[in-house]
């Protein structure tokens, strides 16, 4: 029914079973990955599963490949990349690559920037290996129940996944997978979302993720997708303001 096209539009289910927790009062969403909640706290511990700050999910002690170990202190004032991967997937050892090279010229830049490998490899030794590529910090492969948690705080759905947070450790964009590969350069780095993207196979992901508009105009004539794009930024501004006002995702 058109009812439950709403519901699944409204709440971007992209995969059955899905469980999403809300707020009965605000109509927020409190969690999105309500399977993950029962399966880790069959016991309704820490309900009502709203989500906590990054800095208290995180907590405790991070690696580094060298088995060098820090707490997860050391993240705090830099800009975050939240990283949610595994070497049996190949999106994941293909992002990896692009990934280890943005993250040596961001650091070169000067800017303050880690990223903090979530695995979801099937075994500590694959973990182990994967890891022994990554210049960044990672959750322990034995915390079973922190990268748990951090796949909830997200909502992850599938990897690659890239999350970058602020310094705060509020969400900056959760498509940090698509601005990486786009922008190989990191000139726009930490990649606040814009307005008005033009669509690029990369980008394209970004259609399943709620309502869109597409403007077609020619590209042989450069003057007119200029024209285009002053002519919908404006609108698309306003209602990303809107959203941001009701602190929902537009």
């Amino acid at each position: 029914s058109l009812l439950q096209l709403k519901l699944w539009n409204k709440y971007r289910v992209s995969n059955i079973p899905s469980l999403i927790f809300i707020d009965a009062a605000t109509g927020k969403v409190v969690c999105r990955n309500g399977l993950l909640v029962i399966r880790d706290d069959p016991e309704g511990l820490e309900f009502p599963w709203g989500p906590k700050p990054f800095s208290e999910v995180v907590a405790g002690p991070l690696l580094r490949n060298n088995g060098q170990t820090l707490d997860s202190t050391a993240l705090e004032g830099s800009h975050v990349g939240v990283y949610f991967s595994a070497h049996w997937c190949p999106p994941c050892r293909s992002l990896t690559r692009v990934l280890v090279e943005s993250y040596r010229k961001i650091k070169e830049a000067g800017q303050k920037f880690e990223i903090l490998f979530v695995s979801a490899d099937r075994s500590e030794d694959s973990f182990k290996q994967y890891f022994s590529e990554m210049p960044w910090v990672a959750v322990p492969y034995a915390d079973e129940g922190r990268r748990s948690r951090l796949n909830r705080l997200y909502g992850i759905q599938g990897i690659p996944t890239l999350i970058v947070l602020d310094p705060k450790g509020e969400v900056i964009t959760r498509q940090g997978r698509v601005e990486v590969l786009n922008d190989v350069e990191c000139r726009e780095f930490p990649w606040h979302p814009k307005p008005v993207l033009e669509l690029t196979d990369s980008n394209a992901v970004q259609l399943n993720e709620g309502p869109c508009l597409v403007l077609f105009v020619d590209s042989e004539d450069d003057g007119e997708s200029e024209a285009a794009k002053q002519l919908i930024q404006p609108i698309a501004e306003k209602i990303i303001a809107k959203y941001k006002a009701k602190e929902e995702e537009a």
